[in-house]
């Protein structure tokens, strides 16, 4: 006597059903990572530019990322104990879970800029622009590129990430140590500067949530743990 799933066909049919849920379920979770990271990017502008108006724009998405990110989880945890993956198929699911936790700390991020937009409008300015923006790009390209690592299932993309973790860092201090200057120098700039370091902590832990994708994406394809200092 055979049991419907001891059919081969049978079998097939469930790895197909498989294979499709992880698919959907990797599409949702690559569309709520770029979702964060818009969220930083759009803070970011909606903060230099002092636009109000645009930051509010932001602010809502914090509630989208949480809702996505429970509801993802959710299914992930139903996949795993529905299915019982193994290798790649559960290395692949494992590092979804934390790409997801990634993603949301960063669009918290994204929030918490947008927020302090209101505190810096109008406020007295620097002498000169801090490289902010800069660092954004790269932050943001930092994030790109381990999206792109995960969809693709090439390390190509994080190859360098320790270099470009350098980078950031090393811009995060020389923020830090401007802002103090100029706020010593003009004590009317104290408001802005405090903010804006934040938004350079913010950003430079952006960063390190971005290389924590790396880390999770390069034990999905390989098997072996890395960790980017």
């Amino acid at each position: 006597m055979r049991f419907p799933g001891s059919q081969p066909g049978g079998v097939r049919t469930m790895a197909e059903k498989f294979h499709t849920e992880l698919e959907t379920l990797k599409r949702d979770m690559l569309d709520m990572a770029r979702f964060s990271r818009n969220m930083l990017c759009d803070s970011m502008k909606a903060l230099t530019a002092e636009d109000t108006e645009a930051a509010k724009d932001v602010v809502p998405g914090k509630k989208h990322i949480q809702e996505t990110m429970i509801d993802l989880e959710e299914r992930t945890y139903q996949l795993i104990a529905m299915n019982q993956p193994m290798a790649k198929d559960m290395r692949e699911l494992a590092c979804m879970l934390k790409i997801v936790t990634s993603a949301e700390r960063i669009g918290r991020y994204g929030k918490a800029i947008a927020n302090m937009t209101k505190h810096v409008k109008g406020q007295p300015d620097f002498v000169q622009p801090l490289p902010v923006m800069h660092m954004a790009g790269l932050v943001t390209t930092m994030i790109d590129d381990a999206i792109l690592a995960f969809e693709t299932g090439s390390l190509e993309p994080i190859r360098d990430f320790s270099r470009r973790d350098d980078t950031v860092d090393s811009l995060w201090h020389s923020v830090f140590r401007e802002t103090l200057t100029f706020m010593m120098e003009n004590p009317k700039t104290i408001t802005r500067g405090t903010y804006y370091i934040m938004v350079a902590r913010y950003l430079e832990r952006s960063a390190d949530h971005a290389c924590k994708m790396a880390e999770n994406v390069h034990y999905m394809v390989t098997g072996d743990r890395i960790e980017i200092k």
